[in-house]
């Protein structure tokens, strides 16, 4: 069993930035990848970010093209948190923050977290 919790969302103008934290708990040792999707209304849920955290091959991160380099994945491993620092936001990355931790394949959610962008 794995525990996420995600923190960092809010309010924040065009242009800025925030930055996500999810903190995982419970069977870290499990855990080959952690992640981000978002999820905007009547939209389907989308991969915005992945990073490997296993002790071979920890650290290869992914993120889709149209990001353009806006959102970074990192991670902590001593406190076992994934961050995704989001740059240059824009009022269409107004969704719900979703951190995932992919166990063999199988994916542990965490509840979400707001991100709005106002123009």
């Amino acid at each position: 069993q794995v525990q996420l919790v995600e923190s960092g969302g809010g309010l924040v103008q065009a242009g800025g930035s925030l930055r996500l934290s999810c903190a995982a708990s419970g069977d870290i040792r499990s855990i080959d990848a952690m992640g981000w999707y978002r999820q905007a209304p009547g939209l389907a849920r989308e991969l915005i970010a992945s990073i490997t955290t296993s002790e071979f091959n920890g650290g290869r991160t992914y993120s889709p093209d149209f990001l353009k380099g806006r959102f970074t994945i990192s991670r902590d491993n001593a406190e076992n948190t994934v961050y995704l620092t989001m740059n240059s936001l824009k009022p269409e990355d107004t969704a719900v923050y979703y951190c995932y931790a992919d166990v063999a394949q199988y994916y542990y959610w965490g509840r979400g977290t707001q991100v709005t962008v106002s123009s």
